[in-house]
């Protein structure tokens, strides 16, 4: 993507369909992983966060469409020969996953990686794995459905 083909309706865009992939896929893997007893914290979590003391499925949201740009930057770099919701997932991992493990944890005091303990490896993986597809199959409908940029 060249910078000269980022519009605000573009941003405005990428920047949706990664809050609404957050509010749908990454909360609805916590739901399924909450319900399944694999994971403690129920989803739509409203506890406030960070300095400006926003719920935390709205800090999610916000920053998932942050990374939804990133996606829609890097998308069309993606092999043509394989379908976009498996990218999204693969993206998922490389991105949010390994940008929470490796910086957001140690800035926060956690462990990095989870602690590499599998299971809560897993658990984040699987959860913005689905972060991505849903990211996917948002610019999916997205490029079907919407008009292109004025």
């Amino acid at each position: 993507m060249k910078l000269r083909d980022i519009s605000p309706y573009w941003v405005a865009l990428a920047f949706a369909c990664g809050a609404l992939a957050v509010l749908i896929f990454h909360q609805g893997a916590i739901h399924l992983l909450f319900k399944s007893g694999i994971l403690a914290n129920a989803p739509y979590q409203m506890r406030p966060v960070g300095p400006l003391g926003v719920p935390a499925v709205l800090n999610a949201a916000f920053w998932g469409g942050v990374w939804a740009l990133v996606y829609a930057a890097l998308r069309h770099r993606f092999p043509a020969n394989l379908h976009p919701l498996p990218m999204g997932f693969v993206f998922g991992i490389l991105g949010p996953t390994l940008f929470g493990w490796f910086v957001l944890a140690p800035m926060r005091g956690n462990p990095v990686a989870a602690g590499f303990v599998l299971e809560n490896m897993a658990r984040g993986v699987f959860i913005n794995g689905m972060f991505g597809v849903g990211v996917a199959a948002l610019f999916l409908l997205a490029d079907r459905y919407l008009p292109r940029a004025p």
